[in-house]
């Protein structure tokens, strides 16, 4: 009878351990519950306050406006703008004024070469701010692909656009007509 005795006492002592053991869990669960909960009310009341709120990553929309705008701006670089079809109006202008009495070639320079070049001027400002806007795009870290896609879009009709307006306005792609 004492072995059973023994048992019972061992039992008896294992049972209170593991209670004491679970009672000092829940203790603890409960204290680390309630600490947590007062960092969340501290938490809500410092995001109330406005105070060390973490500002809320930028959406892009101002990036992609600007790499439409880069886009637009190569497109008009190379199909030419009422800004240059009025430029080189006005040149075409001022060159019949300078141009009466002079040779053939002071005419054809003064009416059709400036009016030319204008237009090419005109038309290499636009692709470079195409340009500038698309570099300045791509530079910004973290834009959405959409995004980075428009502004290389912008970028190359930019320099495109560049090209073209450079080939223009020195004549390379196509020379002033000459007088026979």
């Amino acid at each position: 009878m004492n072995a059973k005795t023994d048992e019972t006492v061992e039992t008896d002592e294992t049972v209170r351990a593991d209670e004491t053991v679970r009672a000092e869990e829940t203790t603890d669960d409960v204290e680390a519950a309630d600490a947590l909960d007062e960092e969340l009310d501290e938490l809500d009341d410092l995001d109330e306050a406005g105070a060390g709120a973490v500002p809320a990553p930028p959406s892009g929309v101002g990036a992609g406006a600007a790499a439409v705008v880069s886009a637009a701006l190569g497109l008009a670089a190379l199909t030419g703008t009422w800004v240059g079809k009025v430029a080189s109006e006005r040149e075409t202008l001022i060159g019949q004024i300078k141009a009466q009495g002079g040779t053939a070639a002071q005419q054809i320079s003064e009416i059709y070469g400036d009016a030319w070049h204008t237009t090419a001027v005109v038309n290499g400002i636009f692709a470079l701010l195409a340009l500038i806007t698309a570099v300045v795009v791509l530079t910004r870290p973290q834009r959405p692909v959409w995004v980075r896609a428009v502004a290389v879009a912008g970028a190359v009709l930019g320099g495109i656009g560049l090209f073209l307006s450079a080939g223009m306005y020195f004549d390379l792609f196509l020379s002033l007509p000459t007088a026979s």
